[in-house]
């Protein structure tokens, strides 16, 4: 058979002596080829020595975008120093970093034009200190706001704290003087209806009836300032401008209709997980939506346990702010709408942007209340004093009860330390999370924007701070306009919002016949369960 077995041997022979070519090309192709990927990755991220634009941001001895001085600013009369001071207490407390870059904004396109449009103004009567006044103002400058008009009292108006607020470009300071008064007492408000069943009441009503008339005033200074819209805003409130683009107000706003006169941004109510918050803007994520904002079955059929016992579904107010148009007769309609003295304002209410409002976040905001307000804590009198039902337990508590007990009823009432049910209620959409206006304000600190705004403000001689200080009193009687309304005459009367003294003033007719206006929009609560079953008692459940 040697015939048969010779070409069998001369394949094998064959085969053995290419076997080991073979195995060697296979072994270099899988050498070569994760060396050849690895190669071409390294290419692809190589940036060829070329500087990283993020490592040339501004460093913080540089001024944020928009600090520059501008016609509605008063920085005049600061130096220009940027140098953080370790011994400021505000700039201890709003905190500062060497870090020279705004990590939140890499790569967003800004809009920083001379003339932007549509201009915004956001007004506010407030008596909050720095390290709550600089993150509200900066992140609405952010999400572009161009104005803001700050009535200060208490805290606010203190010099170290004002000086640093009228450095701003933007920012107009207006005092609680004897002459602002003077002037409001003159507003046409006092002969009209539609405030008046808040006049002489304590408190609050005492409050709704200083921001309406500080509003007023401020349709004027906006007007004047070249702004298209107006919002009225609390300094525990943030604008939220979901659904806009580049999370930007301006752009929102701009998309609205010509034809449309207000704007209503429905508000969301923080609920916070902890007792020991010091911070809300940076430290409350958690937020119970509105009713606007949901589905009825949603709403009504999680009432219960959205509320836990409280009054009503939110803690306080439930029916948002507004934005209005800057258009002649435009006056308050309470501290949440406007309205016009010749016309009913076309009203839209907004689908996806809200208010966020951080009430009662703090356990001091129970004293806090409590110290601006002299009712007596019983169930009778505090309804002389507060429009809303847990604003008025909140006070009797404060009034009323020791550290223990008022520290576990705001465990109890405020706080929400049971997981399970903020995962359910956040899984059904009762709450939601929200963290971009903590990730722009931890932005703004940690690039040091608070505490150049502190120390540039502080590095003022004495001289010229006194100086500037009389000026900026002296100024406020250009700030506040005579009249006070578009279109009107102001009276001459002398009163007081508290309700202690009154001088008869002669009752005025407006074009020449007496108009009687819908009372002012106060601040509502949401609706309610009862309210629902009163409306479909099918569904009350035995």
């Amino acid at each position: 058979m040697p015939g048969l077995t010779a070409p069998l041997r001369g394949a094998s022979a064959a085969a053995s002596s290419s076997g080991p070519s073979f195995a060697a090309r296979v072994i270099l192709l899988l050498t070569v080829l994760p060396l050849a990927l690895a190669s071409f990755a390294f290419v692809l991220q190589w940036r060829g020595g070329l500087n990283d634009p993020a490592s040339a941001w501004p460093t913080d001895t540089q001024k944020f975008p928009g600090m520059d001085n501008s016609p509605t600013g008063s920085s005049s009369f600061f130096s220009s120093s940027s140098t953080p001071s370790s011994s400021s207490d505000c700039a201890g407390i709003l905190g500062r970093s060497s870090s020279p870059s705004f990590p939140f904004y890499h790569g967003w396109k800004f809009d920083f034009d001379a003339d932007p449009r549509p201009k915004i103004c956001i007004t506010t009567s407030t008596s909050a200190g720095l390290e709550q006044i600089l993150p509200w103002l900066f992140y609405h400058k952010v999400i572009g706001v161009t104005t803001f008009l700050l009535f200060v009292e208490g805290e606010a108006a203190k010099p170290t704290v004002s000086a640093v607020l009228e450095s701003i470009p933007g920012v107009k300071v207006i005092y609680r003087t004897k002459e602002l008064e003077e002037k409001q007492a003159k507003s046409r408000v006092w002969n009209e209806t539609w405030l008046s069943g808040f006049f002489y009441k304590p408190c609050n009503y005492e409050l709704f009836v200083k921001q309406s008339l500080n509003m007023e005033m401020a349709i004027v200074m906006a007007r004047d300032a070249g702004a298209d819209w107006i919002i009225h805003l609390d300094t525990d409130e943030l604008i939220y401008p979901a659904g806009a683009r580049e999370y930007s107000l301006r752009q929102l706003l701009s998309d609205v209709p010509s034809n449309v006169d207000m704007v209503v941004f429905p508000n969301y109510e923080s609920s916070i997980e902890r007792d020991d918050i010091k911070d809300p803007f940076t430290e409350v994520s958690m937020f119970k939506k509105n009713y606007d904002h949901l589905p009825k079955d949603t709403y009504f059929g999680l009432y219960k346990e959205a509320t836990r016992g409280n009054p009503n579904y939110f803690l306080t107010y439930g029916n948002g702010k507004s934005a209005a148009r800057v258009q002649d007769f435009l006056r308050p309609n309470g501290a949440h709408r406007w309205h016009n003295y010749m016309k009913t304002p076309n009203e839209i209410k907004l689908e996806e942007a809200a208010i966020l409002h951080y009430t009662y976040a703090k356990f001091s905001d129970l004293t806090s209340r409590r110290d601006r307000c002299s009712c007596k804590p019983t169930k009778e009198d505090v309804k002389r004093c507060f429009i809303l039902d847990f604003d008025r337990d909140a006070f009797i508590i404060a009034s009323t009860a020791t550290e223990e007990e008022m520290h576990h009823w705001f465990l109890d009432r405020v706080v929400w330390t049971d997981k399970q049910v903020n995962l359910k209620l956040l899984r059904k959409g009762i709450m939601t999370r929200i963290y971009t206006p903590t990730a722009i304000i931890h932005g703004l600190k940690e690039s040091g924007v608070f505490a150049n705004a502190i120390t540039s403000a502080k590095s003022l001689s004495k001289e010229k701070f006194l100086s500037s200080m009389e000026k900026l009193q002296n100024k406020n009687s250009s700030l506040v306009p005579n009249s006070v309304a578009a279109g009107t005459q102001p009276l001459h009367t002398n009163r007081k919002m508290g309700g202690r003294t009154e001088s008869q003033a002669t009752v005025r007719k407006v074009l020449e016949f007496p108009i009687i206006h819908e009372p002012a929009i106060l601040p509502l609560a949401p609706p309610s369960l009862d309210e629902y079953l009163k409306e479909f008692p099918e569904h009350i459940v035995n």
